[in-house]
């Protein structure tokens, strides 16, 4: 009879030993961790839209009739509306189950064990996270210390087994931008760029434009942002057509669930009420780094995101970010030696920002 021992010893040996992705939790359960009841919880660790998706959505949601039905596993519909939304054809767009697929396959695609994914931390945790699943060998080339990305320390990374790099912008969790520059330097030097916008519609900037002119360019969007979609998990890839042929062809057949797919589409039909939510975020932003500026403990970071990265300069992150928790207030707490002492701190509405602020000056 085989064993409890025996199924570990099948297990891949660097699967044992690579370190596990943190997500955040949902509101229904840090309601419960801190005693407060849900409504009163402000959630401001998971870069979501506080505003939610349009009614559109919901209504269509609510009233599809083909749930029973499984979807259309080329997504169709929804890459020729989102040709429209980006003004790029159709044969150059993947959809995912949120972005987090798509660098998924993007690494099955490309890396075979021992091929080496260069990462810029501090950065996006599914980078290093996807490449240890699909047996690749990080290699990480810091960021400098404003977080912009570090060119000579790539190049002096890159060999012979150097497959993909990896670049959000803006960047995540420092919310600061790589130039369009930087990046066509990079194209000449790596097979494969991915440079992962997924809060494009907060900066208003992308290099999706090149991706047609070259062939080793790939750009990441997703809709849990802007569009409020975070749970139904949706977003998409502007690839090169060869690129997307392999990936269609690896891909789960219906990777992009009924109801995803038709909440994007709804999504892509309400632009202009979602275009006001992120003028609002965006707004709300500006506001809410003004008043964590006038904190002269805190060291305020630049943002062309959705959210705002701080360093609390007297040492006490740990016990501002578990004294917000004990209030109902939850920001993202990080205590890497690139982040030593940093809060990121989701942008919400006027309400969560004054409670944030009075929470703070409280605590502080």
């Amino acid at each position: 009879m085989t064993s409890p021992e025996d199924i570990e010893g099948l297990v891949r040996p660097e699967l044992k030993a690579m370190k596990a992705y943190t997500p955040i939790e949902p509101t229904d359960v840090l309601s419960q961790r801190v005693e407060i009841a849900e409504e009163n919880v402000i959630k401001l660790d998971g870069n979501e839209n506080p505003y939610g998706c349009s009614t559109r959505v919901k209504q269509a949601l609510a009233n599809y009739a083909y749930y029973h039905l499984y979807p259309d596993p080329e997504q169709r519909e929804l890459r020729k509306a989102l040709e429209e939304y980006t003004g790029i054809s159709s044969e150059y767009i993947l959809a995912g189950s949120g972005s987090d697929e798509l660098i998924d396959l993007i690494l099955r695609l490309f890396i075979e064990p021992g091929d080496k994914v260069i990462n810029c931390p501090p950065t996006f945790g599914m980078y290093p996270f996807s490449t240890d699943v699909c047996g690749g060998k990080i290699v990480n080339a810091p960021r400098k210390l404003d977080f912009s990305v570090d060119v000579a320390a790539i190049k002096k990374a890159l060999d012979k087994r150097t497959k993909v790099i990896f670049i959000a912008s803006p960047n995540n969790p420092s919310a600061n931008m790589t130039s369009e520059q930087t990046i066509l330097e990079l194209l000449d030097c790596i097979p494969v760029v991915v440079i992962d916008e997924a809060y494009f519609e907060f900066s208003g900037t992308t290099v999706a434009p090149l991706v047609p002119k070259h062939p080793n360019l790939i750009v990441l969007r997703t809709f849990s942002k802007w569009a409020g979609l975070a749970g139904l998990r949706v977003g998409y890839g502007i690839f090169p057509t060869n690129i997307v042929k392999y990936l269609m062809k690896i891909k789960q057949p219906y990777n992009v669930n009924a109801a995803a797919q038709r909440a994007a589409l709804e999504s892509l039909k309400d632009t202009t009420y979602l275009h006001s939510t992120i003028k609002a975020i965006v707004d709300e932003r500006e506001r809410l780094s003004n008043k964590l500026n006038q904190l002269d403990w805190l060291k305020v970071y630049p943002s062309q995101a959705n959210f705002i990265l701080c360093s609390v300069i007297n040492g006490k992150a740990k016990t501002i970010h578990k004294g917000l928790q004990k209030m109902g207030i939850f920001v993202r707490y990080f205590d890497t030696p690139q982040l030593k002492d940093c809060l990121r701190i989701s942008v919400g509405k006027s309400e969560h920002t004054d409670a944030l602020i009075a929470a703070l000056k409280e605590i502080c």
